[in-house]
């Protein structure tokens, strides 16, 4: 039995460089990310205005105009998408192209979802595992060995709730930004195909 639990203390000492070494890397990642969707929430601002404009005003009637004022807006995935849908002529096209644009939208929606699990699971084994070598220096009176334990496992801690929470946020934007232009490109799916 001494050597079964003699094994699995080295083993799980072992992981902890692998894991301050994964949320370093989450770490780096969350914070690129925070960038990008920084950048893409400025994008949005400057053009919800104009494409909510245009949504609103889109009518069955006025859909070649319609589809002439959406080619001055600035580019982007949604009016992309929207052009597709517009130019489709078929309900099966206006289907196929909604689908890829909502895959695409969780596709990138999957790196925040990887920093929710992960910074909060890498966290906690980087408390755990120098737990053990802490209170086994306690155990000999090797206050400062303890001390430095203690200090990897709060700083592991603090660190992927901290990717987690980033991770949290990220996904809560990307995912308002899915659901309200998947709303819009259905309204404008519907407007082009009714007479269909």
């Amino acid at each position: 039995m001494q050597q079964i639990s003699n094994l699995l203390f080295w083993i799980s000492n072992g992981l902890l460089i692998p894991v301050m070494i994964g949320l370093l890397y989450f770490f780096v990642k969350s914070i690129i990310l925070l960038g990008k969707i920084l950048g893409q929430y400025i994008q949005r601002q400057k053009s919800e205005k104009q494409i909510k404009q245009w949504v609103d005003q889109l009518t069955r009637a006025n859909v070649g105009e319609s589809m002439n004022e959406l080619k001055k807006l600035s580019p982007n995935d949604f009016t992309k998408t929207a052009e597709q849908v517009m130019a489709s002529g078929t309900l099966a096209l206006v289907d196929k192209n909604i689908n890829q644009y909502e895959l695409d939208r969780n596709k990138e929606a999957d790196s925040a979802k990887l920093l929710i699990k992960f910074g909060p699971v890498l966290g906690l084994m980087g408390t755990l595992i120098p737990m053990g070598p802490a209170l086994a220096g306690l155990s000999t009176g090797d206050i400062s060995s303890m001390a430095y334990n203690m200090q990897v496992a709060f700083a592991t801690t603090v660190l992927g709730l901290f990717i987690g929470a980033i991770g949290f946020v990220l996904f809560q934007f990307k995912q308002r930004w899915t659901q309200t232009d998947l709303a819009r490109l259905d309204f404008i799916a519907e407007t082009v195909t009714e007479d269909k």
